[in-house]
Order: structure tokens, then sequence, then C-alpha cells
């Protein structure tokens, strides 16, 4: 019954994700390719009196632009689009660079005539905000959005006025190419985009717009919520939604000015993939049958994508689970995914490496389906997102991380694969164990405890630990306190949980939440932490840049603390955890062993 239901488990997340990646873009294609041939030939023409034109607003919202505005200031004095009918706003979102200084000598410059105007911001208020309130404020009546990096055809603004003439059109997209790609998987990567977003017009809608450049029917528009994450897709689908038809103009073609550096390119794709989970979350209206070729492409890509990492995950601990019930199948498959994901590691690691292009391209897809992972659960834990920042900022500026690119990434896909594992194990355990702590004694099943977390430049983060309650319900009256060995505030089947190790269980959802890993230090009570740290010199460093852990070195190699001289020796474990996971050959090794030596604890009941 087991190996059929993970068996099952496997065959249908497989099915889901060949699907999503070949299935679907096919059958795609396929009514794509009708549509356009059953399609009527287009009757709305270009008016030959520019007194019929739209009015319209072009904004563009800038933060810290300073190497690529310049060049946005000629792109905007460079359209052709009559200056009674056009007007154009640059607005600086609380810039502390030399974007200001360069808008305004490039202006000072520019023609009398010229229909650009500068707001600025005092402070950053970020993208939604400028937008929001540059929108509301518009009385044109049409809106166009365009990114400072990207320069807009000459043309641009006229061909989508055409557009706009039919009064069923609510959005008009341009399309999106880069004058440089950061990788061979990227350039692919955007050719792919382009020619999905052209299928998806045809048989409903492009599936959101490129924020490089796209407009909209002022009067259609509605505000952003302020923490919105992928704002070119939740405005023009919005509108979408309420029944306008969207336009994707291949002929309109925004180009990226910015080469994106690899680092910024993975930062960017964890907040597309917060974005892709939050759209999913927050527009079910997209999926309704009242329209069915739009809940069909909506439901089939952009829904789907930022499901599918999770199946991904779930396929592979069923995998494994039947291989360690003798599968011979599922070894095979087993060994064929680790070589696969160590090849793709090492490809990705060694970006110079010369590699046939179907190789690479895989290689991005794989690494843009972990970065949709992290950024699916970093919203789905309400964590805040930094906001994006233009390529020419330092990653030394925007990186808050202590460990290695490799090593951070292996980490947390390493927690979640274990997580999985354990969660699977909390499940079938959880009954059993409830009705022993029930029958024990009274109160909760489960004890959660604020604890301190990581320890980063700007913050130190704080969470509820969670675990099944061992102790009596009175067991810090008098304040906190330390655990000690034979502490007689545990109960029977308390002590039978530490020994075993499983009162911590519950603590893989901690870890499906991001604050906490499965192996690192010991998370700690702020108030115990307060005391430590004035006695113990670098105690809240153990925790700088690491998130704290279920188990870690020092749990596996030191008993109870029974006075201030064993938690110091536990914070040279710590710190000596921290140095050896700098390389990601060490983190491997060194994690293995300690996952090793936590099961011989557990299996020995010798929980420390």
């Amino acid at each position: 019954m087991l190996d059929a239901l993970l068996t099952s488990v496997v065959i249908l997340a497989g099915i889901a994700v060949v699907y999503h990646h070949i299935g679907f873009p096919l059958l795609l294609s396929w009514m794509a390719r009708r549509s356009r041939d059953l399609a009527p030939a287009p009757t709305v023409a270009m008016s030959r009196s520019y007194g019929n034109l739209p009015t319209i607003r072009l904004i563009v919202p800038a933060h810290n632009e300073a190497g690529v505005i310049a060049a946005k200031v000629q792109n905007l004095l460079a359209l052709f689009y009559p200056s009674d009918r056009l007007s154009i706003v640059i607005a600086l979102d609380g810039c502390t660079d030399d974007t200001r200084t360069i808008v305004m000598s490039a202006l000072s410059r520019a023609p009398q005539n010229a229909t650009i105007s500068v707001i600025e911001y005092a402070q950053n208020i970020g993208k939604i905000a400028v937008l929001n309130d540059q929108i509301q404020s518009a009385t044109a009546d049409i809106i166009a959005l365009s990114d400072a990096s990207a320069a807009v055809p000459a043309d641009a603004l006229l061909k989508a006025a055409r557009h706009f003439q039919d009064r069923k059109v609510g959005v008009v997209c341009g399309t999106y190419q880069l004058k440089e790609a950061g990788s061979e998987g990227e350039r692919q990567y955007w050719a792919y985009q382009t020619k999905i977003k052209a299928d998806e017009a045809a048989v409903a809608a492009p599936m959101g717009a490129h924020g490089a450049f796209y407009l909209f029917r002022r009067a259609r528009w509605t505000p952003l919520p302020g923490d919105t994450i992928n704002d070119d897709f939740v405005l023009p689908m919005r509108i979408v939604a309420v029944g306008d038809r969207a336009i994707y103009d291949r002929s309109i073609v925004a180009t990226e000015l910015e080469r994106t550096k690899p680092r910024q390119e993975f930062s960017r794709r964890i907040r597309i993939g917060a974005g892709n989970m939050q759209q999913t979350v927050r527009l079910p209206q997209l999926l309704s049958l009242k329209n069915l070729p739009l809940a069909f492409v909506y439901g089939s890509g952009k829904a789907l994508r930022p499901i599918i990492p999770f199946l991904a995950i779930l396929a592979t601990v069923a995998l494994l689970l039947l291989s360690l019930r003798g599968s011979a199948m599922a070894q095979a498959l087993t060994l064929a995914a680790a070589a696969g994901a160590t090849a793709i590691w090492y490809v990705t690691k060694h970006r110079d490496l010369a590699v046939p292009k179907p190789v690479r391209w895989l290689s991005y897809l794989v690494e843009g389906h972990i970065a949709s992972f992290l950024g699916a659960v970093t919203f789905l834990r309400g964590a805040p997102l930094s906001s994006w920042q233009p390529a020419s900022t330092s990653v030394a500026e925007v990186d808050g991380d202590y460990l290695s690119v490799g090593v951070a990434l292996s980490k947390r896909i390493f927690d979640i694969v274990v997580a999985t594992g354990v969660f699977v194990v909390f499940i079938i355990a959880l009954p059993f164990i409830a009705l022993a702590i029930k029958l024990d004694s009274p109160g909760p099943i489960f004890y959660r405890q604020l604890r301190v977390g990581r320890t980063l430049k700007t913050r130190t983060d704080l969470f509820y630990l969670i675990k099944f309650r061992t102790m009596r319900t009175d067991a810090e009256k008098s304040g906190a306190q330390w655990a000690t060995q034979n502490d007689p505030r545990v109960t029977r089947v308390g002590r039978f949980l530490r020994d075993s190790r499983l009162d911590e269980l519950p603590q893989c959802l901690n870890v499906f939440m991001g604050d906490m890993s499965v192996i690192g230090p010991r998370p700690e009570r702020p108030q115990i932490v307060t005391k430590l740290n004035a006695l113990i010199p670098f105690y809240v460093e153990r925790t700088l840049g690491i998130k704290p852990g279920i188990t870690g070195l020092a749990q596996v190699h030191l008993p109870y603390d029974r006075d201030i001289d064993d938690v110091r020796m536990k914070c040279v474990y710590d710190h000596a955890y921290a140095v050896r996971i700098s390389s990601w050959k060490e983190w491997l090794k060194t994690d293995l062993e300690i996952c090793w030596k936590t099961l011989n604890v557990m299996i020995g009941r010798k929980g420390q």
C-alpha cells in the first residue's frame, strides 16, 4: 500500500513537471497557430488625424539609476508623439546617488518643447507607492510605464495608440530583449519567454507585461496593494480579469541596457518567485471557468510555476523512500537524479565552462526553479523581501549573507529535503505522540517559545520554536531556566521524547518557514542570550549569518550544560562549525557527519 502511494506521488508529480515544461508549451503553440489562422484581419487602423490620438502619461520610476538615466532621458526625448497629447514624468524615488544631477543636466540641453518633468521624493517610498501616487494624479487617457534601464523605440507610443482605438483593449504590452545577456541561459530564457507570451496572447492574453514598457487605460486602473511584488503582472492582469483585452505587439521592442550580474540575477529571480506565489494566491479570478482560454493559459503556466519546485521535492522524497524500501527502479532513478543534479550544480558554479547550449539552458532552468522555491517559501512565511536593485549596484551593497552563494543555496535545499522527510515522520507519529502527551499530563500538545534566530548586519531575527511539550505547564513559573540532565520538570513521556529527540520533530515546520536550518547553533531564548552575551565573548556572533539548527556540532558532541564553562565550550563548537562550512565541500562533509551522529544519538536514546 505504501509503495503504491509513493509510486503514485512520483508519477503524478513527474507528469505535472513534464506537462508544465513540455506539454503545455507544445499545446499552447498549436492552439496559438490555430487562433492566428482563424482570426479575422485587423480592422483598426491608425487615424490620420493626430487630434484623435489618446492622451498619454509616460511614467519612469527611478531609484539610484545613475548608470543608465542619461541614456533614458535621450531615449524619452526621441519618442515621436504629439507634444500636446503626451506628458512624461521621471519620478526620482529617494535617490542617494547622482541620478538627479544627471537628469537635470540632460534636460537642461533638451529642446524647449520637451514634455519631460521631474518629480522628486525626499525618501525612498518604493516603486509601488510611486506608481500609485503618479497614476492616481494622472488625467491622461492612457498610462505608459517604462523602466529607467530600458530603451523604447521612437514610434512605440504611436503603435500602441493604434491598438487603443479598439475600446475593448485595456492593455498593450511591448516585447523585450537584452542588449547583453548575463549568461547564455538568460538569453535563451528571454527568447523563450517572448515566444510564450506571443502564444499566450493569441490564445487568451499575455500573462503579464514586460516591465520595461507597457500601457493601459487609466480608467481601468485600481491602486496596487503596497506589498505587491510583480507589479508588471498584477496591474495588467487585474484589468484583463474584468474583461478587457491585452495586446502583445512584438513590433514594439524594449531593450534592456544593463547587463545583469549572476548574483543579482539569482536574487531577482527569488523575488519573481515570491511574486509568482503571491499572484497565484491573490488572483484566483484568473482561473474562473467563465473564461476557459484564460484559465487554461494561466493555470498551466504562471499559476503552476511556483508549485513545480514543491512537486519536485515531494517526488524526490518519495523516490528516496522507495529506494530505501528496495525498489531497484527507484534506486536507479535516484542515482540518475543525483548525477544530473551534480552536473547542473557544476555547470552553474563554473559559468565560463564550455558545455553544449542545451546543458547550459537546463542549468539556468533548474537554477530558476530553485530561486522560485526560495521566493515562494519567503512569501508564504511572510518574510520581508528586499527591493530590486539596479545592476550597477555593487554586490557588496546588497549582499547580506555571510555564506558563499553555493553553500547558502545548497544548505537551503538540503534543509528542505531533510525537513520534508522529517515532516513525513512527524505526520505519521503525530496522533500517537499527541495521545501519549495528553494521557501523561494536562496541557497542550505543542510548546511554542520565543527564540533568537540568525544575526545579520542590520538585524537579529526572532521566531517561535515549535516542539512537542515535554515539561509540566508550570515548568517556568519562576522565569526562564536552563534544562538540565534528569530535570524534575520533565514528564515521563517527555523524558522519552527528549532521549529519542522525537520532541523536535515539529521543528521541521520552523525549517520550512526559514526560521531554522536542520544543522546549526542551538537557538536560545532572548533573556538567556542577554545574560550569556555579558559573560561569554562573541556569544551572539555564533549565529552571525547562520540560522540556528535542530541539531548541530555542539549538540552531538557535548552533554547538557551544567555550568557556564559548558556553554563556553558549546560556543567554541558553534564558531568552529561556521568556519568549517566556509567551502561547499567542507559544508557537505560536516553536515553529513552531523546528521549521521544525530541518528546515532536518536537510536541510542542519548538526546543532549
